[in-house]
């Protein structure tokens, strides 16, 4: 097998983990805007994250500060591994994209991923809100 075809069955099958990622995401979203008041489906989402991560943009010290601008939601390790990156206006999440990894393979963006299911599902999750 030349690094060609390598290559070309790499992005397979990392597609193939983004698809089955957004799928359960996508899954999880439908239940919650189904019934926005039951506590199971949001309480789905907020257990199948492994980890919640935000950061800063660079800012001169003494000026004002808007808190976080970007957020990762860490949803699976090892390979695969699946994360959802996105930015923050205030605490509150506006961008937001899937990318997915295979064992040796860097982080690929999965662009089929609905962004406003992302933002749904991210939406979940409290980040802190903006000082200023």
């Amino acid at each position: 097998m030349n690094a060609r075809n390598t290559k070309r069955d790499s992005r397979r099958e990392l597609d193939k983990i983004g698809k089955n990622a957004f799928a359960c995401i996508k899954e999880m979203v439908d239940a919650l805007e189904a019934h926005p008041e039951n506590e199971d489906a949001r309480e789905a989402i907020e257990q199948d994250a492994l980890s919640i991560e935000v950061r800063s943009d660079w800012y001169t010290p003494g000026h004002t500060h808007h808190g976080a601008s970007e957020f990762r939601i860490l949803l699976s390790t090892g390979g695969p591994a699946t994360r959802i990156i996105g930015e923050l206006d205030r605490g509150e999440p506006t961008k937001a994209h899937l990318e997915v990894q295979d064992w040796f393979t860097p982080w690929t963006e999965y662009a089929q991923a609905d962004e406003d299911v992302l933002l749904a599902y991210a939406r979940v999750f409290y980040f802190g809100r903006g000082w200023i």
